[in-house]
């Protein structure tokens, strides 16, 4: 992994496995932090591991991508400070690919909405009928779309371990009923949402997570990244959406014929890099983001 960016007034304090955290230059810690910089690298992760090399512009059409959910689900608080708002100025080179926010006391839960049947859900779905608990109707058939979204929160693990699906009472007793309750609701109205936006762009939002978080006035809020090719599966409506994605499930799909997830992954070759690069373009100016 490169070393993060040098950025004027603003000190690194953390790496995730594709986003940097930044705090204003002179702030004690991160706990005391008032404000904070997230910075999107071009790195692309798959099961839980980094990968090389990177995808070319992935940092800032992810940003984008996310700016544009933000702007459209505007009825749902997010962590975004505006350039109303003041704070430290965010430099030029790394604008296009950053976002000002608030530090927020984030929820252990990844909370995944599944409009349609695929992926581990349908893999599920195959042997108990259910997905994550939630009963389906019987007969269908992988990249169904389900009666209704579901809600199949998933504890979210420290960084470097697995993320484990669980029950929506066991979120109940990580957060408690009235937090639990309004995660659930939140994640649903903003799938149902964003997919009735997409779909209106013939682009199909197949199934997506979210991570919420309480500012320090106890205000529950959106954050991190949201909708984007590396948090949902985003499917062609005018093709056949199991193996026409805007995602990067090109990735994965390489991966699980090329890799039995032992030991270290393999480099990414040239001709997937450059599908998923053009995949995560294509994406962009189909939802006009």
């Amino acid at each position: 992994m490169s070393a993060a960016p040098v950025i004027a007034g603003w000190d690194h304090v953390s790496s995730g496995k594709v986003r940097e955290l930044y705090v204003p230059t002179g702030t004690a810690d991160l706990q005391s932090a008032s404000e904070l910089l997230l910075v999107a690298s071009d790195r692309v992760s798959a099961y839980d591991f980094a990968l090389e090399p990177p995808i070319p512009g992935k940092g800032e059409l992810l940003t984008r991508l996310s700016r544009f959910w933000f702007t459209q689900l505007s009825d749902v608080p997010n962590h975004i400070i505006g350039p109303s708002s003041g704070g430290t100025p965010v430099p030029a080179e790394v604008e296009s690919r950053s976002m000002h926010v608030m530090p927020l006391e984030m929820f252990p839960v990844e909370c995944v909405v599944r409009g349609y049947l695929v992926g581990s859900g349908w893999a599920e779905y195959q042997k108990t009928g259910s997905v994550c608990g939630v009963a389906l109707p019987q007969g269908l058939s992988n990249g169904d779309r389900l009666p209704e979204p579901i809600y199949t929160p998933a504890y979210k693990a420290p960084q470097g371990e697995h993320d484990e699906n669980i029950s929506y009472e066991q979120t109940v007793d990580l957060v408690g009923a009235e937090v639990a309750a309004t995660l659930r609701d939140l994640s649903l109205h903003v799938y149902t949402e964003a997919a009735a936006i997409a779909l209106e762009r013939d682009v199909v939002i197949a199934d997506t997570k979210f991570e919420f978080g309480q500012d320090a006035d106890g205000r529950i809020r959106i954050a991190d990244e949201v909708l984007t090719s590396d948090s949902s599966r985003y499917w062609d409506a005018r093709a056949d959406g199991r193996t026409d994605s805007f995602d990067k499930q090109i990735v994965r799909d390489w991966l699980s014929a090329n890799w039995d997830r032992q030991g270290t992954p393999p480099v990414l070759p040239e001709a997937i890099v450059s599908r998923t690069a053009a995949r995560y373009a294509e994406l962009i100016e189909r939802l006009g983001a």
